[in-house]
């Protein structure tokens, strides 16, 4: 008896069919719950993180199920590594239709006197210009292969408001907002999509991380939450995935919150 995702793969019925998807911070995570759901939706899958071992334990996970998918090794604080990922996917694939630039980093949970600017330095060059790098190479790859195509940042509940203790990280995912809408209006004419997705509290290594240091961490932002729960990181995966697909075909330069409600 056929799966749910063999029926989908084997038939061409998913709502990103034949696409050829780039997945950055692919490895684990939002990224990896991505790459996963991308390919049972009918993608090839390239993913691209620092990591091979992780990245190819998820790849082979895709393929075991009847998925189409391949990974680069790519540091995404080092913008010709970023440019050569996407190079490379054009290269195998022969054209790229949608990116999910989910790649981003945490730095400790600080007030802004205490932040080290080793840290904000780094995380600048990963959360905000390493998105910006990746962008301007998937526009120029898509508008010379596919044509037309979507892209997907991932940014953050975070970037709406003052976030205390995450000044730094929610500054980059705010410009993440802008580049994205500027993005949109520029390359709409061209049938480019650009979107983002802001998500809540969601249970990945980042938010352990935060855990560490705060251990209510949770609870607090699920008090807050009219969903009362974090979020699982395929929730927020489909979320991207449908702003990929056409099935959102009028949709550009929309920062989504994908919350629970936080935002309401």
């Amino acid at each position: 008896m056929q799966t749910a995702t063999q029926h989908k793969n084997n038939n061409s019925e998913g709502m990103l069919s034949n696409k050829v998807a780039l997945v950055t911070g692919a490895s684990r995570g939002i990224g990896a719950a991505a790459a996963k759901l991308f390919a049972e939706e009918g993608a090839k899958v390239t993913l691209v993180a620092r990591t091979e071992a992780t990245l190819r334990s998820v790849v082979e996970e895709i393929i075991a199920k009847g998925g189409k998918a391949d990974y680069i090794v790519a540091d995404l604080a080092d913008s010709a590594s970023i440019e050569r990922a996407i190079q490379t996917t054009v290269e195998r694939h022969g054209r790229l239709d949608i990116a999910f630039n989910n790649a981003g980093i945490a730095i400790p949970v600080s007030p802004i006197t205490e932040v080290k600017e080793d840290d904000f330095d780094l995380l600048h060059a990963v959360n905000y210009k390493g998105i910006w790098v990746a962008m301007k190479a998937e526009i120029q790859a898509i508008l010379n292969t596919a044509g037309t195509g979507a892209i997907v940042n991932n940014s953050s509940v975070g970037s709406f408001r003052g976030t205390p203790g995450l000044s730094a990280y929610a500054a980059a995912k705010r410009a993440v907002n802008s580049l994205t809408e500027t993005a949109a209006i520029e390359y709409g004419p061209a049938g480019i999509r650009v979107n983002a997705i802001a998500p809540g509290t969601t249970m990945t290594q980042m938010i352990e991380q935060w855990v560490a240091q705060e251990p209510e961490i949770i609870e607090k932002s699920n008090s807050l939450t009219p969903l009362r729960r974090a979020a699982d990181p395929h929730e927020i995966a489909q979320a991207a995935a449908w702003l990929l697909s056409d099935r959102a075909s009028f949709v550009t330069g929309v920062v989504l919150p994908v919350d629970g409600g936080g935002r309401a």
